[in-house]
């Protein structure tokens, strides 16, 4: 029973269901910046340089002289141009999104600061020992 109790504690930590609601979200987000460059950014890239479409874009290998009934073998650079656009377009997204999370956190903080009055000051070290003094005159 201590092995499943702990399991759940550590299940339930908050920063465990942080972790994960991130993971979900950013992979839902991920889906949307992929169809962002693909059926948004690129298609009208494409029509500027000629109706190319870049996951199209490949170089083909010769054949290899072994195997000369094997098809030959393409690098699909096209598609790599496009995985790299989406992944530096998830990632100004991102920095975009921490950066207003940041600016947020700090205006609540300073906010915050405005709004908690100061502690009342005491008496000082001088005033204590004054009092102190009096009070031992008086007995």
């Amino acid at each position: 029973m201590g092995f499943i109790k702990e399991f759940k504690e550590f299940a339930m930590r908050g920063n465990v269901l942080d972790m994960a609601v991130g993971v979900i979200i950013g992979g839902a987000f991920g889906k949307i910046v992929s169809s962002l460059v693909n059926d948004i950014i690129m298609p009208p890239i494409g029509w500027l340089i000629g109706g190319i479409k870049f996951t199209d874009l490949t170089a083909k290998l010769p054949v290899n002289p072994l195997t000369p009934e094997q098809e030959p073998v393409t690098i699909n650079y096209g598609q790599f141009i496009q995985t790299t656009l989406d992944f530096i377009i998830i990632a100004f997204c991102i920095f975009l999104l921490i950066k207003a999370i940041n600016k947020l956190t700090n205006l609540r903080k300073k906010e915050e600061a405005e709004a908690a009055p100061e502690p009342p000051k005491g008496p000082t070290q001088e005033e204590l020992l004054t009092e102190i003094r009096d009070l031992l005159k008086q007995k």
